[in-house]
């Protein structure tokens, strides 16, 4: 590669300066492309996301609130072999997690045989009491779940996070393909890739299978809940509804009509069997949770108490990925499936404990420290990149809440080649599959969200830090 032989495992040479078997097909069509299409091709990518309006908000700058995501056009490529064993992990930890969110809403069994630390839960914003003793239509909580992987080496993978409660980014996995396919039409006839186009199609069949069991017969209604168009994710939302053939509704689109949720019409209010809400908990239901918020529906968390709505993800969620939770994953999973998990946990620190917290504030400065609430980057210190003075800021946060954070290491993450006006240059990224649940079983898309981090060295991936996105490339062998 341009920048020199990658000190970190690559994806495409390994630790050396040949190519992995994965790459083999690819890295053939490219040393025989033209530089200068293959530079075009990106130039190109850049304005197909434009005019199709796929972009990002940004909360907190008013100069860009709104940003178009940075493609890279270079896959990245994954055997069908070590497919094969992240989803076995991946369905594992899932499996684990609902049963984890039903036993914590019921007889809290983790709880009883010391699993757990009792004040985790009650302590914990996330844990909602509301939930208590309701059982979800179908029996699942996590309908819809982001397992955010990173790799380190040729048969390491870490969880980094789970996303349980509303995981973003389907949309870009898709118009990833979409786009690649566009371009490069050849490139997938010479390579045998597994499709993601189904996903779409897949969800609706997920969410139906969810709905309630005393609902009328016929086709379950569905409609995806979105605070509006002001919404960092705003584009997925109406993307997702969209491709699903759903209903995309407001807060004050709905209303409850006879014990039912109810969408606005032309003839008049209609009711609704699932929505797949992109509305965060405490803003779902002014009546029994913020009583401030526009975004929701007053009464809706009564309706589905009453088992004549599901929501996806169910109410609650939230406490599965929860990052203080996350570091007892391993436990968890051993719980609930009676076998070790699969894929490991990156380890972590919890600053609540007082010896976790000596060691994090006399190693801030090698250590990754995050908020237990914390998404998209944001409230977090990677020490290594951090200056003296961002160190020392962190360290008075941290002594003031030190319950509100974990530290980890910092990874040595695998990288990707991106291409560059240099030719092909490492860059570090992760993985985010995508994975539903139903009654029916679980089913995850073969590939999901590869984010990059683009400037060189960076460990931050998120796009609102900087990262751009590939497309992810699952082989069919």
């Amino acid at each position: 590669m341009s920048e020199g032989a990658a000190k970190h495992f690559d994806e495409m040479t390994g630790r050396g300066d040949g190519v992995r078997s994965p790459y083999f097909a690819y890295r053939s069509w490219f040393e025989a492309e033209d530089p200068a299409r293959l530079k075009h091709k990106a130039a190109e990518a850049e304005t197909f996301f434009r005019r199709m309006g796929i972009t990002f908000n940004v909360y907190g700058e008013a100069d860009a609130t709104e940003r178009l995501i940075p493609f890279d056009v270079v896959p990245r490529i994954i055997s069908g072999r070590e497919w094969a064993r992240l989803s076995r992990g991946i369905e594992q930890r899932v499996t684990a997690i609902n049963a984890f969110l039903h036993d914590i809403y019921h007889r809290q069994e983790i709880l009883r045989a010391g699993r757990i630390p009792v004040e985790l839960i009650a302590g914990n914003d996330a844990f909602l009491p509301q939930m208590i003793g309701v059982k979800p239509p179908g029996g699942v909580y996590t309908h819809i779940v982001g397992t955010d992987l990173v790799r380190t080496g040729e048969n390491d993978f870490y969880v980094l996070e789970d996303n349980a409660r509303t995981p973003s980014g389907v949309s870009y996995m898709l118009e990833n393909r979409e786009t690649m396919l566009h371009m490069f039409p050849e490139l997938f006839s010479s390579v045998a890739v597994q499709p993601v186009s189904t996903y779409p199609r897949n969800l609706r069949r997920s969410l139906a299978a969810c709905a309630p069991a005393n609902r009328a017969n016929g086709t379950p209604t569905i409609a995806v809940l979105t605070p509006g168009i002001h919404n960092s994710a705003y584009y997925e939302h109406a993307f997702l509804a969209d491709q699903m053939g759903a209903e995309l509704v407001e807060g004050h689109d709905l209303r409850v009509v006879d014990g039912r949720v109810a969408m606005r019409t032309t003839r008049g209010y209609q009711p609704l069997d699932v929505i797949y809400r992109r509305v965060d908990d405490d803003f779902l239901d002014p009546l029994n949770f913020n009583p401030s918020s526009m975004l929701g529906v007053p009464g809706i968390l009564d309706v589905y108490r009453a088992g004549n709505i599901t929501i996806a993800n169910a109410p609650g969620t939230g406490i599965a990925d929860d990052k203080a939770i996350y570091s007892y994953m391993p436990e968890i999973v051993e719980f609930y499936t009676g076998e070790k998990a699969i894929l490991k946990n990156v380890p972590t620190w919890r600053c609540s404990e007082k010896d976790a917290l000596a060691h994090v504030l006399d190693n801030l400065d090698k250590l990754v420290v995050k908020e237990v609430h914390g998404s998209g980057g944001y409230g977090m210190l990677v020490g290594p990149a951090a200056s003296k003075k961002e160190i020392a800021a962190f360290r008075k946060k941290l002594k003031a809440r030190p319950g509100s954070y974990i530290a980890q290491p910092t990874l040595s993450l695998s990288t990707v080649p991106i291409l560059t006006k240099s030719g092909l240059a490492p860059r570090h990224v992760d993985l985010r599959p995508f994975v539903l649940v139903s009654p029916n079983g679980i089913k995850i898309t073969p590939g999901g969200l590869t984010r990059v981090a683009l400037k060189k060295g960076s460990l931050v991936v998120n796009s609102s830090q900087g990262g751009g996105t590939k497309d992810t490339w699952v082989l069919d062998e």
